[in-house]
């Protein structure tokens, strides 16, 4: 496994590991917003990193392969929403403090984020991983 996809994937695992443990905190805590906010600022910089360091090599190989422009295609798309409703969440919950929304609104957001994380590092890690072996 090259050393970009090993250090993307203990981001995810970071971020889903916050991600519990504010769900376990709750929202009307402090620890809980300032956990939310780190989250927040640790998803922003994770989705940097892959603009800047994976996308790019992935965009070259789908230049010669119409499979994987596809899939980057299905991804793109995939993740303007996910995005959308992850700062929609972020936002939400910086400034409002319902225990009761927050926890149905955090297990879609975590539910959205987990399958994605599943469908990144099973699909375009691998295709990452495979063009740089």
């Amino acid at each position: 496994m090259s050393e970009l996809i090993t250090r993307l994937k203990k981001e995810h695992e970071l971020l889903y590991t916050k991600i519990n443990d504010a769900k376990k905190l709750g929202i009307s805590s402090d620890q809980g917003k300032k956990l939310l906010l780190s989250i927040k600022n640790d998803l922003l910089t994770h989705l940097q990193e892959e603009d800047a360091e994976l996308y790019p090599r992935l965009k070259e190989l789908a230049r010669s392969d119409e499979n994987i422009k596809k899939t980057l295609d299905i991804f793109a798309k995939d993740m303007e929403g996910i995005t959308t409703a992850a700062m929609a969440f972020f936002d939400k919950y910086t400034h409002e403090s319902t225990d009761i929304e927050f926890f149905k609104d955090i297990g879609r957001i975590l539910a959205a984020l987990t399958d994605r994380i599943r469908k990144e590092e099973s699909t375009l890690y691998r295709i990452y991983d495979e063009a740089e072996a």
